[in-house]
């Protein structure tokens, strides 16, 4: 069952994390949406909550409520309203199917003179990683709260999740420098194996919540296209470690 609520106190993008982030982990919760814009919360859930257990677990600074009903307007035509259709699950991810559609692009047209796959991949880890963290760094005061949502180590150390856009643009320069490319290799099968530890449990666990691998910037959920991306990383990071040892 849904249900919305309005929430007041939010501010920024770091409150609408935060938000979801408290209200994701009463228990019979399953999934939370808030909009920012509107200071309303969806909520997702197996049995009904009351609103003081919700109101408990968000800090004091949150006010939540039950949203008011509508009343019904009499004698509208029914044409002059337009229901929005649910999105498609590739309508949301779209933004990140043409980022890793842009990157393959560029990383092909940077080797295809005199094609090495070695230095593809360097190139598209490199872009890979230097793309998606401008977007972290986009709302760094967001980016932790969605982050320690579902990466394990971010959740015990929140200063990890602070430096991770760091970590990453890092990663970026070493792979496209081609500077200690197997220490880069090295880092990336630990981060990104960390995270996609949480995201399968995340998948497994059928929680609907939002992924941070593109920021708060763009809502994506988190789906099996996360985990996919991490993958391929991973999968890249493996095969360039075995042909250097």
């Amino acid at each position: 069952m849904k249900h919305t609520y309005n929430v007041t106190g939010m501010t920024c993008g770091g409150c609408k994390a935060s938000v979801e982030k408290y209200l994701s982990e009463v228990k019979e919760v399953t999934g939370v949406t808030v909009d920012l814009e509107k200071g309303e919360a969806e909520v997702e859930m197996n049995t009904h909550i009351s609103i003081e257990r919700l109101q408990d677990a968000l800090p004091e600074k949150y006010t939540i409520i039950e949203k008011a009903k509508e009343k019904k307007v009499a004698e509208i035509p029914s044409a002059n309203f337009m229901m929005e259709e649910p999105k498609s699950k590739f309508q949301q991810l779209k933004p990140l199917f043409l980022i890793i559609f842009y990157i393959t692009t560029a990383s092909v047209l940077l080797n295809y003179e005199e094609w090495n796959w070695g230095d593809f991949m360097f190139d598209f880890m490199g872009l890979f990683y230097i793309v998606f963290s401008f977007f972290k760094m986009l709302d760094l005061k967001g980016f932790p709260d969605s982050f320690r949502m579902y990466d394990p180590l971010a959740k015990r150390v929140p200063v990890y999740a602070m430096i991770y856009p760091f970590i990453e643009t890092a990663l970026g320069l070493m792979f496209l420098m081609r500077f200690e490319t197997n220490i880069a290799l090295w880092i990336t099968l630990v981060v990104l194996g960390i995270t996609t530890v949480g995201v399968t449990k995340t998948l497994l666990d059928k929680k609907s919540i939002r992924c941070a691998c593109l920021g708060t910037a763009l809502k994506l959920p988190m789906t099996e296209a996360t985990f996919i991306e991490n993958a391929i990383m991973i999968v890249m990071a493996v095969l360039m470690l075995t042909k250097t040892m």
